[in-house]
């Protein structure tokens, strides 16, 4: 797989770069801890210029967040976990996953989306609960874009710097995760904190 994105990105450039991240969005199992760090490195050989790599990557991983927004918009959480578990096996997607990512999106609220596409794993699928809970689109687009750019410009620049061993980011995000996902949980019972004393005043 790692010789054919870096083909693609070869052959295309940018574009290559845009297709990949929203293939990345549709099928987990193609790795932006992958895509982005081997264009960063692609940046570092003067190839590619880094602001295009994290242009053409932000933006495609934007567009790629739509289609499973709208399927979510569409149908609900009760359909798709059952469409998945009938049928998710060849995108590595279960029941289990929309559920988890639909508890992300109800216990942190919309902003999950921005913080959440920091986060391997539950990144793809936050589209899904988006719209299943009909966030506005304008919303879910400037919050997508903006954790997507924060995202795009982290590994590419890691592979940037890292040059022909960029494969080792792959190892590196784990720890960055978990300081999200840190963050998130302390956002997440401010929030909850919040509206306890605000229900406690009326």
């Amino acid at each position: 797989m790692v010789e054919w994105m870096q083909n693609l990105m070869n052959e295309l450039g940018y574009l290559g770069i845009f297709l990949l991240m929203i293939l990345e969005n549709l099928f987990p199992p193609i790795p932006s801890e992958l895509i982005m760090p081997s264009a960063g490195f692609a940046a570092a050989r003067g190839d590619l210029h880094l602001l295009g790599v994290v242009a053409a990557g932000a933006l495609g991983s934007v567009i790629g967040t739509l289609p499973l927004y709208f399927i979510g918009r569409a149908y609900g959480e009760k359909r798709l976990i059952e469409w998945a578990d009938k049928h998710g096996k060849w995108l590595t997607l279960s029941g289990k996953d929309i559920k988890r990512a639909d508890d992300w999106f109800d216990r942190y609220g919309s902003g999950v989306v921005l913080f959440g596409r920091l986060v391997p794993g539950i990144r793809s699928l936050l589209s899904l609960p988006a719209g299943m809970s009909e966030m506005p689109l304008p919303k879910f687009m400037l919050f997508s874009a903006l954790g997507s750019a924060l995202w795009a410009a982290l590994l590419a620049y890691a592979g940037y710097v890292l040059g022909d061993n960029y494969e080792e980011v792959e190892h590196l995000i784990s720890p960055i995760s978990k300081v999200v996902l840190g963050l998130v949980a302390l956002w997440a019972a401010y929030v909850f904190i919040g509206r306890k004393r605000k229900q406690s005043a009326e």
